[in-house]
C-alpha cells in the first residue's frame, strides 16, 4: 500500500524502480524504507531475493520500514522500532544535500544481532553524522533466524538444481549491494568506491561476504568490527564429519515444533512467521551455514587460502568483549576451550595470571581477539592493506563492572551517534566519537584510515604486529596487547582445526 505523496519540498531522487521522496534536516537528505527486493512473503519464503518491483508516481521515503521478524530486543539499541513483519527487505541512504561535483564514497552497514535480531533502522545507525564527513551512508535489513538461516528436506525437495538455498540472509546483504551498484549515483555516490561494515553478526558478515563468490566486485573496502573469524558453519548437507547439516538441524526443529513428519514445503511457508522463533536459533551452531553456492567455505578457511576479496580492510575488537561469559557457563560460548588438553590449559592458566584472569577474559580471546589477530595476518600476507586496531573508551558513566570496553559499545563512537547510549557522556567521549567516525570516513574515502588531525595508524603487517588502540586518553599505536595469550591460543586451533 503506498502512502500519500508528500508535499512541500521534499528532495527527489530517480532510482531504477521509480522516484523517492525523502527528508532534509541539517545538511542532509535521507531517504528511507527503500525496498531493495520483493518483499519475501508467501511462496517467496526461504527463496533468494527477488528485485524489488517499480512504482508510479512519488514514493514517501521519509520513514523507516518495517524490521525483519525476530525475538523481543530487551532493550538492544541496535533494533529499530516496531512494527514487525516479514515484509522487511528495505534500506535507508543518507547524502549530504550539498554533494559538489565529485562521487561521493559510499559506506554500506550491516547491523548485529547474532543473526536473530537488529535492524538498520535503529537511531544508534542514523547515518547523518557520518554523511557530513562526505560520505553516503546506507543501513539495511535482512531476514534473521530461521526465515534468514534455515533449510529442511521439505524445502529441499522443492528446489531447482542449482538454486542457492539456506543462506537467505547473506543473499539479502548481497541484493541490497546489488541495488547500492545500481542506485548509488542518484545520491551522489561513488559506485566504484563501496566500503562494507558491520560489528559482531554484521563483521561476521563483511567477512562472509568477503568470502563470497557473488559477492564480489560489489564493494572495494571492508570494515570488521567484534567480527569473530575461527567460526565453523555448518553444512547445507551432512557432507563433512563431524559438522552440523542445516537440512538436519530444520528437521530436528520442525520435530520439536510438534510439526509432522511428512510436512511440506507449502505447509512450512503457511506457518505464522512468530512460530519460528521458539527457540531462538545459535549464531554459532544454526545460523552460520556454508551452502556451496553463496558461501562455498568457512571464513577462515577462505583467508588462509588467499580467496577472500582483495580489499583494504580494518579488523578489530573491544577490550572487555564477552566479559560477563565464563567458560564453564552453558551454550556454544563457553564451551569453545572444551578441545584444550591439560598441558594447553595449564599454560594458559599461567599466562593469565591464574583462575580469575582467565575466567574473565579467555572467551573474548577465543572468540574475538586472536581470531581478529589471525584474520589480520592472513589479509596483510596476501598483500593487502591491513589496519588491526583495539577499542578501550570506557565513560565514566558505564554503570557495568567491565574493566573494558564491552561488546558492540564501540558502535555509538563509530556513528558519532553518542545521544544514543542513554546515559551522560563526556567531552573525552565527544573527542573518542569524532576521531573514531573521522578515521573509519576516512579508509572510506582513500582505503587507508589516516589523516590530518589524527595520530598515524601502522599498517598491520606479519612482522610488526602493531595496532591502533582508542583509549580514554586518545589513539595509540602500540604492539598488539597481551600477544603471549593470543600466541598460546593461535597454537591451540592449529592444533584442532
Amino acid at each position: 500500500m503506498t502512502s500519500p505523496t508528500p508535499t512541500g519540498s521534499s528532495p527527489l531522487v530517480q532510482v531504477q524502480q521509480g522516484t523517492l521522496a525523502g527528508a532534509t534536516a541539517g545538511g542532509i537528505e535521507s531517504f528511507k524504507g527503500v525496498p531493495f527486493a520483493t518483499p519475501p512473503v508467501g511462496p517467496l519464503r526461504w527463496r533468494q531475493p527477488q528485485p524489488p518491483p517499480a512504482w508510479v508516481g512519488r514514493r514517501p521515503a521519509r520513514d523507516y520500514g518495517a524490521i525483519c521478524i525476530q525475538p523481543p530486543s530487551n532493550g538492544d539499541p541496535g533494533v529499530g522500532p516496531l512494527p514487525m513483519s516479514e515484509d522487511c527487505l528495505t534500506l535507508n541512504v543518507w547524502t549530504p544535500a550539498d554533494r559538489g561535483g565529485e562521487p561521493l564514497p559510499v559506506m554500506v552497514w550491516i547491523h548485529g544481532g547474532g543473526y536473530n535480531n537488529g535492524s538498520g533502522t535503529a537511531g544508534l545507525y542514523d547515518g547523518a553524522n557520518l554523511a557530513r564527513r562526505g560520505v553516503v551512508v546506507v543501513t539495511i535489513n535482512y531476514r534473521l533466524g530461521r526465515l534468514g538461516f534455515f533449510d529442511h528436506p521439505a524445502l529441499a525437495a522443492g528446489r531447482a538444481a542449482g538454486e542457492p538455498a539456506a543462506n537467505y540472509g547473506l543473499m539479502d546483504q548481497i541484493a541490497a549491494l546489488e541495488w547500492v551498484r545500481s542506485n548509488a549515483a542518484a545520491f551522489g555516490g561513488d559506485t566504484a568506491n563501496v566500503t562494507i561494515f558491520g560489528e559482531s553478526a554484521g563483521g561476521a558478515a563483511v567477512t562472509q561476504l568477503m568470502a563470497a563468490p557473488t559477492a564480489q566486485g560489489l564493494f572495494h573496502r571492508a570494515i570488521v568490527q567484534s567480527g569473530l573469524g575461527r567460526q565453523r558453519s555448518a553444512r547445507l548437507a551432512l557432507d563433512r564429519p563431524g559438522r552440523p547439516s542445516a537440512r538436519s538441524l530444520g528437521r530436528s526443529w520442525a520435530r520439536s515444533a510438534g510439526l509432522p513428519v511428512g510436512v511440506t514445503a507449502d505447509a512450512l511457508r503457511a506457518l505464522p512467521a512468530e512460530r519460528f522463533l521458539n527457540p531462538m536459533p545459535a549464531f554459532y551452531s544454526d545460523n552460520l551455514i556454508v551452502d556451496g553456492l553463496v558461501l562455498t567455505e568457512d571464513v577462515v578457511e577462505a583467508f588462509a587460502a588467499g580467496r577472500q576479496a582483495p580489499v583494504p580492510l580494518i579488523i578489530g575488537t573491544n577490550s572487555a568483549e564477552f566479559w560477563w561469559i565464563r567458560p564453564s557457563d552453558a551454550g556454544a560460548y563457553g564451551r569453545t576451550d572444551d578441545a584444550m588438553t591439560e598441558t594447553e590449559h595449564d599454560a594458559l592458566l599461567a599466562a593469565y595470571g591464574g583462575p580469575d584472569g582467565y575466567d574473565q577474559h579467555i572467551v573474548s580471546d577465543l572468540v574475538f581477539n586472536e581470531p581478529a589477530r589471525h584474520l589480520a595476518r592472513l589479509h596483510a600476507a596476501g598483500g593487502q592493506p591491513t589496519y588491526l586496531y583495539r577499542f578501550d573508551v570506557v565513560p565514566d558513566s558505564n554503570p557495568e563492572p567491565s574493566g573494558g570496553a564491552t561488546h558492540a559499545s564501540e558502535r555509538p563512537y563509530v556513528f558519532d551517534n553518542l545521544h544514543t547510549v542513554g546515559r551522560p557522556m563526556g567531552d573525552r567521549d565527544g573527542r573518542a566519537a569524532k576521531i573514531m567516525a573521522d578515521y573509519w570516513t576516512g579508509f572510506a574515502a582513500g582505503g587507508n584510515p589516516n589523516g590530518p588531525g589524527r595520530p598515524a595508524w601502522p599498517e598491520f603487517g606479519t612482522e610488526r604486529d602493531r595496532l591502533l588502540e582508542f583509549t580514554n586518553d586518545g589513539p595509540v599505536a602500540r604492539p598488539v596487547p597481551f600477544a603471549e595469550r593470543l600466541d598460546l591460543i593461535e597454537a591451540y586451533y592449529s592444533r584442532v582445526r
